[in-house]
Protein backbone atom coordinates (compact mmCIF):
# COMPACT_ATOMS: atom_id res chain seq x y z
CA UNK A 1 0.00 0.00 0.00
CA UNK A 2 1.31 3.42 -0.96
CA UNK A 3 1.84 5.83 1.92
CA UNK A 4 1.32 9.42 0.88
CA UNK A 5 3.39 11.99 2.73
CA UNK A 6 3.88 15.75 2.72
CA UNK A 7 7.15 17.42 3.76
CA UNK A 8 7.04 20.91 5.26
CA UNK A 9 10.64 22.11 5.32
CA UNK A 10 12.26 25.36 4.21
CA UNK A 11 15.75 23.91 3.75
CA UNK A 12 15.85 22.33 0.26
CA UNK A 13 18.88 20.17 1.11
CA UNK A 14 17.15 18.75 4.20
CA UNK A 15 13.96 18.09 2.22
CA UNK A 16 15.89 16.26 -0.51
CA UNK A 17 17.81 14.19 2.04
CA UNK A 18 14.58 13.30 3.82
CA UNK A 19 12.95 12.14 0.59
CA UNK A 20 15.96 10.03 -0.33
CA UNK A 21 16.14 8.31 3.06
CA UNK A 22 12.40 7.71 3.16
CA UNK A 23 12.49 5.95 -0.19
CA UNK A 24 15.40 3.86 1.08
CA UNK A 25 13.38 2.83 4.13
CA UNK A 26 10.04 2.35 2.35
CA UNK A 27 9.84 2.25 -1.46
CA UNK A 28 6.03 2.51 -1.37
CA UNK A 29 6.07 6.20 -0.50
CA UNK A 30 4.55 8.95 -2.57
CA UNK A 31 5.69 12.48 -1.75
CA UNK A 32 2.63 14.57 -2.54
CA UNK A 33 4.28 17.93 -1.89
CA UNK A 34 7.30 19.68 -0.43
CA UNK A 35 6.16 22.95 1.17
CA UNK A 36 8.47 25.63 2.54
CA UNK A 37 6.28 28.08 4.47
CA UNK A 38 3.30 28.31 6.78
CA UNK A 39 1.33 30.25 4.15
CA UNK A 40 1.98 27.72 1.40
CA UNK A 41 1.19 24.82 3.73
CA UNK A 42 -2.16 26.26 4.78
CA UNK A 43 -3.22 26.68 1.15
CA UNK A 44 -2.13 23.15 0.23
CA UNK A 45 -3.77 21.49 3.23
CA UNK A 46 -7.08 23.27 2.65
CA UNK A 47 -7.17 21.90 -0.89
CA UNK A 48 -5.62 18.46 -0.37
CA UNK A 49 -5.79 17.42 3.29
CA UNK A 50 -7.72 14.20 2.70
CA UNK A 51 -5.04 12.87 0.35
CA UNK A 52 -2.25 12.77 2.93
CA UNK A 53 -1.35 9.91 5.33
CA UNK A 54 1.58 11.50 7.18
CA UNK A 55 3.27 14.88 7.55
CA UNK A 56 6.96 15.58 8.13
CA UNK A 57 7.35 19.12 9.50
CA UNK A 58 10.10 21.44 10.52
CA UNK A 59 8.88 23.50 13.50
CA UNK A 60 10.28 26.91 12.64
CA UNK A 61 9.87 28.09 9.07
CA UNK A 62 10.90 31.36 7.51
CA UNK A 63 7.45 32.88 7.95
CA UNK A 64 6.57 31.48 11.37
CA UNK A 65 5.96 28.33 13.42
CA UNK A 66 4.50 25.33 11.60
CA UNK A 67 2.48 24.51 14.71
CA UNK A 68 0.32 27.53 13.86
CA UNK A 69 -1.13 25.39 11.08
CA UNK A 70 -3.21 23.51 13.62
CA UNK A 71 -5.20 26.61 14.56
CA UNK A 72 -6.06 27.35 10.94
CA UNK A 73 -6.57 23.97 9.27
CA UNK A 74 -7.60 20.50 10.38
CA UNK A 75 -4.87 17.86 10.32
CA UNK A 76 -6.15 14.45 11.33
CA UNK A 77 -3.13 12.31 10.43
CA UNK A 78 0.11 11.84 12.39
CA UNK A 79 2.97 14.32 12.23
CA UNK A 80 6.69 13.62 12.58
CA UNK A 81 8.76 16.71 13.32
CA UNK A 82 12.26 17.06 11.86
CA UNK A 83 13.84 19.91 13.73
CA UNK A 84 16.92 21.29 15.45
CA UNK A 85 14.66 22.76 18.13
CA UNK A 86 14.99 20.47 21.14
CA UNK A 87 12.39 21.47 23.71
CA UNK A 88 11.00 19.54 26.67
CA UNK A 89 7.45 20.16 25.48
CA UNK A 90 8.08 18.01 22.42
CA UNK A 91 8.05 15.00 24.73
CA UNK A 92 4.27 15.41 24.78
CA UNK A 93 4.18 14.23 21.19
CA UNK A 94 5.54 10.80 22.06
CA UNK A 95 2.68 10.06 24.45
CA UNK A 96 0.17 10.94 21.77
CA UNK A 97 1.39 9.15 18.69
CA UNK A 98 3.61 11.95 17.34
CA UNK A 99 7.37 11.63 17.04
CA UNK A 100 10.22 14.01 16.25
CA UNK A 101 13.77 13.76 14.91
CA UNK A 102 16.50 16.18 15.87
CA UNK A 103 18.71 17.63 13.16
CA UNK A 104 21.19 16.60 12.00
CA UNK A 105 19.50 13.23 11.58
CA UNK A 106 20.55 9.99 9.95
CA UNK A 107 18.81 6.92 8.59
CA UNK A 108 18.62 5.25 12.02
CA UNK A 109 16.75 8.22 13.50
CA UNK A 110 14.35 8.28 10.60
CA UNK A 111 13.84 4.52 10.65
CA UNK A 112 12.90 4.57 14.35
CA UNK A 113 10.35 7.35 13.77
CA UNK A 114 8.97 5.53 10.74
CA UNK A 115 8.54 2.31 12.69
CA UNK A 116 6.67 4.24 15.35
CA UNK A 117 4.34 5.64 12.72
CA UNK A 118 3.69 2.16 11.34
CA UNK A 119 2.85 0.86 14.83
CA UNK A 120 0.47 3.74 15.49
CA UNK A 121 -1.26 3.76 12.12
CA UNK A 122 -4.98 3.53 12.60
CA UNK A 123 -4.98 4.77 16.18
CA UNK A 124 -7.65 7.40 16.68
CA UNK A 125 -5.61 9.97 18.59
CA UNK A 126 -6.60 13.62 18.80
CA UNK A 127 -3.32 15.50 18.35
CA UNK A 128 -4.81 18.93 17.77
CA UNK A 129 -5.21 20.05 21.40
CA UNK A 130 -1.64 19.06 22.24
CA UNK A 131 -0.22 20.89 19.24
CA UNK A 132 -2.23 24.05 19.86
CA UNK A 133 -1.02 24.16 23.45
CA UNK A 134 2.59 23.73 22.38
CA UNK A 135 2.25 26.48 19.77
CA UNK A 136 0.83 28.75 22.47
CA UNK A 137 3.74 27.97 24.80
CA UNK A 138 6.34 28.54 22.10
CA UNK A 139 4.93 31.96 21.30
CA UNK A 140 4.32 32.95 24.91
CA UNK A 141 7.81 32.39 26.25
CA UNK A 142 10.88 34.24 25.10
CA UNK A 143 12.22 31.37 23.02
CA UNK A 144 14.42 33.25 20.58
CA UNK A 145 18.09 33.26 21.42
CA UNK A 146 19.24 36.48 23.05
CA UNK A 147 23.04 36.06 23.17
CA UNK A 148 25.97 33.75 22.52
CA UNK A 149 29.02 32.94 24.61
CA UNK A 150 32.03 33.40 22.36
CA UNK A 151 35.77 32.92 22.85
CA UNK A 152 37.87 36.06 23.00
CA UNK A 153 41.56 35.52 23.75
CA UNK A 154 41.65 33.64 27.07
CA UNK A 155 38.04 34.21 28.14
CA UNK A 156 34.38 33.89 27.20
CA UNK A 157 32.30 36.93 26.37
CA UNK A 158 28.54 37.35 25.94
CA UNK A 159 27.65 38.48 22.42
CA UNK A 160 24.14 39.97 22.26
CA UNK A 161 22.14 38.95 19.22
CA UNK A 162 21.28 42.57 18.41
CA UNK A 163 24.99 43.27 17.84
CA UNK A 164 25.31 40.59 15.15
CA UNK A 165 25.05 41.65 11.50
CA UNK A 166 25.34 38.25 9.87
CA UNK A 167 26.42 34.63 10.30
CA UNK A 168 28.62 32.92 7.74
CA UNK A 169 29.30 29.19 7.35
CA UNK A 170 32.45 27.90 5.64
CA UNK A 171 34.69 24.87 6.14
CA UNK A 172 32.46 23.51 8.93
CA UNK A 173 32.89 26.74 10.92
CA UNK A 174 30.23 29.33 11.64
CA UNK A 175 31.32 32.93 12.15
CA UNK A 176 29.29 35.79 13.60
CA UNK A 177 30.15 39.27 12.34
CA UNK A 178 29.25 42.23 14.53
CA UNK A 179 28.19 45.73 13.56
CA UNK A 180 31.69 47.02 14.31
CA UNK A 181 33.23 44.29 12.11
CA UNK A 182 34.48 41.92 14.77
CA UNK A 183 34.39 38.21 13.97
CA UNK A 184 33.63 35.43 16.46
CA UNK A 185 33.22 31.69 16.05
CA UNK A 186 29.92 30.26 17.31
CA UNK A 187 29.26 26.60 18.08
CA UNK A 188 26.17 26.19 15.92
CA UNK A 189 25.44 25.32 12.30
CA UNK A 190 23.28 27.68 10.26
CA UNK A 191 20.47 25.12 10.45
CA UNK A 192 20.61 25.21 14.25
CA UNK A 193 20.82 28.99 14.29
CA UNK A 194 17.80 29.29 12.05
CA UNK A 195 15.78 27.41 14.65
CA UNK A 196 16.97 29.71 17.46
CA UNK A 197 16.87 33.17 15.87
CA UNK A 198 13.77 35.34 15.51
CA UNK A 199 12.67 35.03 11.83
CA UNK A 200 11.26 38.54 11.96
CA UNK A 201 14.80 39.86 12.48
CA UNK A 202 17.00 37.28 10.74
CA UNK A 203 16.74 35.85 7.22
CA UNK A 204 18.40 32.71 5.87
CA UNK A 205 19.94 34.07 2.66
CA UNK A 206 21.42 30.83 1.35
CA UNK A 207 23.51 27.89 2.53
CA UNK A 208 26.28 30.21 3.67
CA UNK A 209 24.58 33.22 5.27
CA UNK A 210 21.98 34.35 7.77
CA UNK A 211 21.58 38.14 7.84
CA UNK A 212 20.17 40.60 10.37
CA UNK A 213 17.59 42.98 8.93
CA UNK A 214 19.43 46.08 10.17
CA UNK A 215 22.70 44.99 8.52
CA UNK A 216 21.28 45.27 4.98
CA UNK A 217 22.40 48.52 3.34
CA UNK A 218 21.53 47.85 -0.30
CA UNK A 219 19.79 45.22 -2.41
CA UNK A 220 21.14 45.04 -5.94
CA UNK A 221 19.84 43.15 -8.96
CA UNK A 222 22.16 40.35 -10.07
CA UNK A 223 22.39 37.86 -12.93
CA UNK A 224 19.57 35.38 -13.62
CA UNK A 225 17.01 37.10 -11.43
CA UNK A 226 19.04 36.89 -8.25
CA UNK A 227 19.64 39.61 -5.67
CA UNK A 228 22.97 40.71 -4.20
CA UNK A 229 22.93 42.08 -0.65
CA UNK A 230 25.33 44.75 0.54
CA UNK A 231 25.72 44.72 4.30
CA UNK A 232 27.42 46.52 7.15
CA UNK A 233 30.03 45.20 7.62
CA UNK A 234 30.68 43.83 4.13
CA UNK A 235 30.29 40.07 3.85
CA UNK A 236 33.28 37.81 3.34
CA UNK A 237 31.64 36.27 0.25
CA UNK A 238 28.89 37.49 -2.06
CA UNK A 239 25.57 37.35 -0.26
CA UNK A 240 23.27 36.17 -3.07
CA UNK A 241 19.57 35.33 -2.92
CA UNK A 242 18.37 32.86 -5.52
CA UNK A 243 15.62 33.77 -7.97
CA UNK A 244 13.29 31.26 -6.30
CA UNK A 245 13.66 32.95 -2.91
CA UNK A 246 13.40 36.55 -4.08
CA UNK A 247 9.60 36.82 -3.43
CA UNK A 248 10.08 35.43 0.08
CA UNK A 249 12.91 37.89 0.77
CA UNK A 250 10.88 40.84 -0.51
CA UNK A 251 7.93 39.85 1.66
CA UNK A 252 10.25 39.62 4.68
CA UNK A 253 11.79 43.03 4.01
CA UNK A 254 8.34 44.57 3.56
CA UNK A 255 6.94 43.05 6.75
Amino acid sequence: MTIRIVIIEDEPATARNLQFLLHEIEPNIEVLAVLNSVKESIAWIKANNSRCDLFFMDIRLNDGISLDLFSQVTIEVPVIFVTAYNDYALQAFKANGIDYILKPFDENDLFAAWQRYIRLTGRNTDHTAILLELAKNLRARSSWKQSFLVHFRDKLLPLPVENISWFHSANDTTTAATIDDQKFTVDFTLEQLQEQLDPVIFFRVNRQFIVHRKAIQEVNFYFNGRLLLKTRPAATDQMLISKARVPEFKAWMNS
